[in-house]
């Protein structure tokens, strides 16, 4: 942990010299995970050419090297060199109804970088976020993403504990923050749409919450316009009463924001994630 610690005191601009290492590497030599890639971005864009495809995916690669940087960089990053980075718009909307008392939802899609979004949010919009992970199988690195996601403040509640969680927090305003395009276990409940031209099991849970309970849900928004930028923003999906509301209409307005945002910015979305597995 030291180690890493030392190496996040670098410069951003010299740590981007060994993602551009490792992106020649990752890339052009080991050709990493390149056909989950490219089958993906085939079957989510098949009006484009196979050169239109490829240069998503080495925009994606860069991006996603880019975010190994930018991630161990959050390790030791100050407040005012966060603000830097980030341009937050919105946030505050949020954390005026957790101030009257109320829950809310926020939802995103897997969009690099994850990181960003909740370190910024915590350190210069609201601590009072609760984010849902999965626990990595190296220790060494689950430790390391641990300290780094809860550096300035928050709550990080394991995927396997989060129905626990939720029960003992009940009454308790907060921000629960959930990717909502994870792929659904087998023992879940699954509801199947149409998303990137594929028919794709979605997991329920923010919608199945928010209209049990009355949660407004919020679609976070992410954008990079350039290496070491971003831009987030949130944008209200749902509120309460959801008396009257259609079977899924949450999850899918989900999907059609997510593939909104897909398709403005295509090389800052998962790609690797065999999504459709």
């Amino acid at each position: 942990m030291h180690l890493f610690k030392l190496i996040s005191l670098l410069p951003l601009w010299v740590l981007y010299i060994f993602t551009d290492i490792l992106y020649l590497i990752g890339y052009h030599l080991l050709k990493y995970r390149q056909k989950v890639i490219f089958d993906n971005l085939a079957h989510s864009f098949p009006e484009k050419s196979e050169a239109e495809r490829k240069t998503i995916a080495k925009k994606f690669f860069r991006t996603l090297t880019d975010s190994f940087a930018e991630t161990l960089k959050f390790y030791t990053i100050s407040k005012e060199d966060l603000a830097g980075m980030l341009e937050i718009n919105g946030g505050q909307i949020l954390s005026s109804r957790v101030d009257k008392g109320e829950t809310v939802i926020m939802v995103s899609g897997h969009f690099i970088n994850w990181e960003a979004f909740v370190l910024g949010f915590n350190a210069l919009v609201d601590p009072r976020l609760e984010t849902t992970y999965s626990k990595l199988s190296n220790n060494t690195f689950n430790s390391l993403m641990m300290a780094i996601r809860g550096r300035f403040g928050g709550t990080l509640v394991e995927k396997s504990s989060f129905s626990r969680n939720f029960l003992e927090k009940r009454n308790v305003p907060r921000i629960i923050g959930l990717a909502a395009d994870q792929r659904p276990g087998n023992a879940e409940i699954r509801y199947s749409a149409s998303f990137m031209n594929r028919e794709t099991a979605f997991f329920e849970g923010p919608e199945k919450l928010a209209k049990r309970y009355g949660y407004a849900v919020f679609f976070v928004n992410l954008k990079r316009p350039k290496r070491g930028k971003y831009t987030i923003s949130y944008q209200l999906v749902c509120e309460p009463p959801y008396t009257g509301a259609a079977a899924h209409s949450i999850t899918d307005e989900f999907i059609r924001l997510t593939e909104k945002g897909i398709r403005e910015q295509p090389e800052i979305y998962l790609w690797s994630h065999n999504r459709w597995k």
